[in-house]
């Protein structure tokens, strides 16, 4: 009888370091559909018909089923949570979390897949500000990092007013060469979008929030060293009994 213990994905790991220091900030871990439509995915969002992150090229579209998609980002959950609790008068303040996997029809390389995993934030409440979007972001990246320094740059995103990206740069000396000592694009994030706030029944007049979404695979790799993002995805026991 083998009684080898099992092994916990990076992927995992890493949204279990990312739950305790959300945790420690008072915020809850939610989840959404997985398949979702164009109106939580898209338009709730402030995405223009037009915008190129619609087109096939970008989206998984279901066959048969108009106006369906596998979900591009976590942000369908910020429209779903708060629509629900308006519906149940539970005005804000909101903090949550909420990882998952989300889909992207591109090509693969060592860095990018079409399926990979997400982890996105949202804080709604009468008086949030920029400082507390850095103040997050740098408190969760410097409690799974060590030794790190992080810039912000601005950006644009139709979901989120002003709107920046998020770079780290990682030099320990278990980073993957071609990664160490570079700035990594790490995440997008901004003040909620007056218009999302409005679409899911919230008073953008009274309330303002942030928001930002990153994706776990390349933390994951600079974590641990990971050289190749398709490693995460290969079901390769040779990969997965290292952790």
């Amino acid at each position: 009888m083998n009684n080898e213990a099992g092994h916990i994905h990076p992927i995992s790991s890493l949204i279990r370091e990312a739950n305790r220091i959300f945790y420690d900030m008072g915020f809850t871990f939610v989840d959404a559909p997985l398949v979702e439509s164009e109106w939580y995915n898209f338009d709730a969002l402030n995405v223009p018909k037009d915008h190129p992150a619609r087109d096939v090229q970008d989206t998984f579209f279901m066959k048969d089923e108009p106006g369906v998609v596998l979900r591009t980002h976590m942000s369908n959950v910020q429209v779903r949570y708060m629509e629900s609790q308006m519906k149940k008068g539970i005005l804000p303040p909101y903090r949550i979390v909420y990882p998952g996997r989300v889909f992207r029809n591109e090509a693969t390389d060592m860095t990018h897949e079409a399926e990979f995993y997400q982890l996105e934030c949202l804080a709604v409440a009468e008086d949030i500000t920029m400082a507390h979007l850095r103040y997050t972001i740098e408190r969760l990246l410097q409690g799974i990092f060590k030794n790190i320094e992080i810039r912000f740059r601005p950006s644009y995103f139709p979901f989120t007013e002003p709107s920046v990206e998020v770079d780290m740069r990682v030099t320990a000396s278990d980073t993957p060469e071609k990664l160490r000592n570079k700035w990594i694009e790490l995440l997008g994030a901004g003040m909620v979008h007056p218009n999302v706030l409005k679409n899911a029944g919230v008073d953008p007049g009274k309330y303002q929030g942030f928001a930002f979404g990153m994706g776990l695979d390349r933390p994951a790799m600079l974590r641990w060293g990971i050289d190749d993002i398709r490693l995460m995805h290969s079901a390769d026991l040779r990969f997965m009994n290292q952790f």
